[in-house]
């Protein structure tokens, strides 16, 4: 991995006639000139180093640190170094993560995009889709939702009476929707409508692209909105074909503005049908609406045969600092002159640490191979089990796809495909602490100065020292891990997840990095469950340990 100080990325940055280091920037971005020089360290630092923004001034990197350094002991075993401009870095006798400061640097993610094929069996409701969220029934009783291979089916039990699914995610701002539906039989007496819901805030409050079925085998589309019980046209329907096959509906939303279209399956797709403008609603769920019209006489079935988007957070999480986390070679037990020139190195090294490597496993991460092997980018969490819930059990090794052997002789075979790319949260952890960062690992059991493989062992028994076991977090500092009893499902009173805190975002909310099953892969975002240290949500609540390493 090239070396990225000051002197190196600035050689290279005025080759590029000063082009900003954005780190989520392509890497066809980057001028030519600039990728051949110093090691192609600006082209590197583009597309792997997350939060660089230097917009073309290279006096956003640090100043090298030549003055004296005040050191000072702090409580809990902290050691605090100063210089002229303030704190420099703190250390922890016993642990080997010390935050220094560096360049200042941004963390977000947005909605990663997902696509339920509902390959999974569900009685009572339609399980969580494999992305995009967990599926919440409105109206109608839960045995009129499943989930059979290839549908997610609502039952028209009632008619003049709305049946909802929406995806527990509401702050979806603009977006790009594809669902694939039909209905079981063609309606008889009146109409029957599949609609894809959007700026979802309730039942009476939320728009809808409603694809209504005729008895007489024509369909229409159209626009409502829906406020306070009352439905309003905003685009009125219009006939684009007949039958009562597979459709594809597809809503997109920009701001104020929305479209939609629909087109029989095995035929082109058309130009959009309708555009509207509207600001009553903003963010908010995604899903879907069936509807049987009073005097329907017809016993049908709502099938969903596939529902896929892509789409922004309209405020995704943002944390801003300007703290690294980076690992001596071994526990600091005390100040001496090589901790004082790697500190001071350090100020000045915009090299991946312990948050850029959490980054660059996350959403839209970009994929980063050696030896033939992807090391970084973009992860899942596990193959999905038949109910449609994720398979724990990933590990750094199975994310590359390759064989492990662990120092004490234990072997670990390559992983089958499925495997690939995916990481559980204790893996995402060994990931970065333990393969990219070389703190040494264990596969079963524990050993001092080890990483555990499990969550319930890294709490506990983990390398480096415990600085909070009574669920609070005064003390937590960028690169701790923070250890959970979150999941309802395994033994009360068991560790069970593990993430890495990233720092306050722009709420001032303490915020965390962790793979998590809802989203697919790691994550700081709050789709199922807020990433948050404090406040009344699940980890908030389940917080048992901050470590150290």
């Amino acid at each position: 991995m090239p070396s990225l100080n000051r002197r190196s990325v600035l050689a290279a940055f005025a080759a590029g006639a000063a082009v900003p280091l954005v780190g989520s920037q392509p890497a066809h971005a980057v001028a030519a000139s600039a990728a051949a020089a110093e090691g192609d360290v600006v082209s590197f630092a583009r597309q792997r180093i997350p939060g660089l923004v230097a917009f073309g001034d290279p006096g956003w990197f640090p100043d090298p640190v030549r003055g004296a350094l005040t050191v000072e002991a702090l409580a809990g075993g902290r050691t605090g170094v100063s210089d002229s401009k303030g704190l420099l870095a703190t250390l922890t006798t016993g642990a080997r993560t010390v935050t220094v400061r560096g360049p200042r640097r941004s963390f977000s993610e947005q909605k990663r995009p997902f696509a339920d094929v509902f390959a999974r069996t569900v009685s009572g409701g339609w399980g969580t889709s494999p992305g995009g969220g967990r599926w919440i029934k409105t109206n109608g009783e839960t045995a009129n939702y499943r989930v059979e291979p290839g549908q997610g089916v609502i039952e028209l039990a009632k008619t003049n009476s709305s049946h909802f699914m929406t995806l527990n995610d509401p702050a979806i701002g603009d977006f790009d929707c594809v669902a694939t539906v039909s209905l079981s039989a063609a309606p008889v007496g009146a109409d029957s409508s599949i609609a894809v819901t959007f700026g979802y805030q309730d039942y009476n409050h939320h728009y809808r692209a409603r694809l209504a079925f005729s008895p007489g085998g024509s369909v229409r589309l159209s626009v409502d909105r829906e406020l306070d019980n009352v439905s309003v046209a905003l685009a009125a329907g219009v006939n684009v074909g007949t039958g009562i096959g597979r459709w594809h509906v597809r809503v997109a939303r920009s701001g104020s503005t929305s479209q939609a279209k629909a087109w029989r399956d095995g035929t082109p797709e058309p130009g959009w049908t309708h555009t509207v403008q509207d600001t009553t609603f903003g963010a908010g769920k995604l899903g879907v609406r069936a509807f049987a019209a009073t005097n329907s006489t017809t016993s049908n079935l709502a099938l969903v045969h596939e529902f896929a988007a892509s789409g922004t957070w309209a405020r995704p999480p943002v944390v801003t600092h300007d703290t690294w986390a980076r690992l001596l070679p071994a526990p600091f037990s005390g100040w001496n002159d090589e901790i004082d020139a790697r500190v001071r190195a350090w100020a000045t090294d915009i090299s991946p640490d312990v948050l850029a490597y959490c980054a660059m496993l996350q959403t839209g991460a970009a994929p980063h191979f050696e030896g033939g092997v992807q090391r970084l980018g973009e992860s899942g969490y596990g193959p999905l089990n038949p109910d449609g819930t994720r398979v724990e059990g990933a590990d750094f090794h199975e994310y590359m796809g390759i064989a492990w052997t662990y120092p004490d002789g234990q072997v670990r075979p390559a992983p089958g495909p499925q495997w690939h790319r995916t990481l559980d949260c204790s893996g995402m952890v060994r990931m970065v602490f333990g393969y990219h960062l070389g703190v040494p690992m264990t596969y079963t059991g524990t050993a001092a100065g080890h990483l555990p493989r499990r969550s319930r062992d890294i709490g506990p028994n983990g390398p480096g020292v415990i600085v909070h076991d009574d669920g609070t977090y005064a003390d937590v500092r960028p690169g701790d891990l923070v250890v959970f009893d979150a999941d309802s499902d395994e033994v009360a009173g068991r560790l069970d997840h593990v993430g890495v805190y990233v720092g306050r975002d722009q709420d001032g909310r303490y915020r965390f990095a962790s793979s998590r099953k809802t989203v697919n892969g790691p994550t700081m975002s709050d789709l199922g469950g807020a990433s948050t240290l404090d406040g009344t949500g699940t980890y908030a609540q389940s917080l048992r340990i901050v470590r150290r390493v």
